[in-house]
């Protein structure tokens, strides 16, 4: 059985405009995707875009409206095969805080929605038009649907709990819906990166040194991770006929200290 070949489909991407999701715009595009950079950066999103021959959509993927713009987007390009999620935040913060007041319910609810709710948002949308594809293969395969979690959602840190629950729920809602699109040929995987080189720790020498001294934590290799090899993973998962309701740790065998 051959890789899925993904030349003259579509893909859509959340958070496609920099870092894990811009370098898996770039990888699809490279296989012979066409690809929706579903992001709200309009400047870096369009720019990413241009550069590799695909659309961009404004997209809160906190909201249907935007989901389904981008789906149609993607399926005006050709059959949508590949849908990654890698919008995501962090809003820090410890549950009671050092004068013993209780975590903002608000911020809470606020990464939930975005890295949760948004994810799910985003893949049923995209689900429900693969579902009306034709097959693309005699195992009746229609496409593929990466979401990104973390390895907070295995071993979160002091102060995040709010973000390691919203990527627990990633994780932990996987198989069910690999379960649920297996009726219509949809795969459904999980990559959850460790330490990743994003624009999230800045520019400059101070953010340099910064990383480096975050990559000593990890087991081997001793840096943080690139974007482009959490890509390779995501590549895998869309391309391998064989890959479904796994869920990956991506981040060169670390776990994660309490703080």
């Amino acid at each position: 059985m051959p890789r899925v070949n993904l030349e003259g489909s579509s893909s859509i991407v959340t958070g496609g405009a920099s870092g894990i999701g811009e370098a898996a715009a770039r990888q699809l595009a490279a296989a012979g995707s066409k690809v929706v950079i579903a992001d709200l950066n309009e400047e870096k999103g369009a720019k990413v875009a241009a550069e590799i021959g695909g659309v961009f959509v404004k997209c809160d993927v906190t909201k249907t409206e935007d989901a389904d713009a981008a789906v149609e987007a993607a399926v005006a390009m050709g059959p949508l095969r590949a849908c990654v999620n890698s919008a995501g935040l962090g809003a820090p913060g410890r549950t009671i805080d050092r004068d013993n007041n209780p975590h903002d319910l608000g911020r809470f609810a606020f990464v939930i929605n975005v890295n949760l709710i948004g994810t799910f948002n985003v893949l049923s949308r995209a689900a429900a038009a693969m579902a009306k594809q034709e097959p693309m293969d005699a195992d009746g395969s229609r496409g593929a649907i990466v979401n990104l979690a973390s390895c907070a959602a295995f071993d979160g840190q002091i102060g995040q709990a709010a973000y390691s629950a919203s990527k627990g729920g990633v994780v932990g809602m996987t198989l069910p819906i690999a379960r649920d699109l297996s009726a219509v040929g949809i795969r459904v995987n999980t990559v959850a990166p460790g330490l990743i080189d994003t624009p999230i720790y800045g520019e400059g020498e101070h953010a340099e040194q910064f990383k480096a001294h975050l990559g000593q934590s990890v087991l081997f290799p001793k840096r943080l991770g690139q974007g482009e090899e959490l890509a390779f993973a995501i590549m895998d998962c869309i391309t391998n006929p064989y890959m479904n309701a796994e869920v990956i740790r991506l981040d060169g065998g670390i776990r994660m200290p309490p703080k």
